[in-house]
């Protein structure tokens, strides 16, 4: 796990757009923290380094949006507003991503529906526009150099 003190926005974008280069076919990044802190600020740095040429916008009332003109597809899912994890499998997120990357906001709300490999990123705001960004690898992603992201 490593923690990455992000004075700005732009900084936030900057370590997702990195950590894009990690990723693989059938990724499941997670990400938490409270409304505002900049979850769907993070998706679009990492859309940037996926090479996602349209712009990222929130899909929390949509649920789902699908962006195919990177060099990995990127499924962006907000579900705030599903209330199970059997909602959230009708969904179908993990098959629709199985050739790209797929980001969660609020992931923590269908925990027992997500996959052992993925990774966590928590975002909290430290102070002002200054954002403190966690990455926890979980089972796969334990063996990628996550701290060199952080860098």
């Amino acid at each position: 796990m490593i923690a990455v003190h992000c004075p700005t926005e732009m900084e936030t974008r900057a370590l997702a757009a990195r950590l894009a280069s990690l990723c693989r076919p059938g990724d499941v990044i997670v990400l938490s923290g409270g409304l505002g802190v900049g979850k769907t600020t993070f998706v679009g740095g990492l859309a940037d380094g996926l090479g996602v040429e349209e712009p990222i916008t929130s899909p929390t009332f949509v649920l789902m949006r699908t962006y195919s003109s990177g060099f990995l597809p990127l499924v962006h899912v907000d579900v705030y507003r599903v209330g199970t994890a059997l909602e959230f499998d009708d969904l179908e997120v993990f098959e629709l991503g199985r050739d790209g990357v797929v980001a969660i906001e609020w992931g923590d709300v269908i925990g027992a529906a997500l996959p052992i490999d993925r990774l966590h990123v928590d975002l909290s705001v430290a102070d002002g526009a200054a954002r403190t960004v966690t990455l926890k690898p979980l089972g796969a992603w334990n063996a990628r150099p996550i701290a060199e992201v952080g860098a």
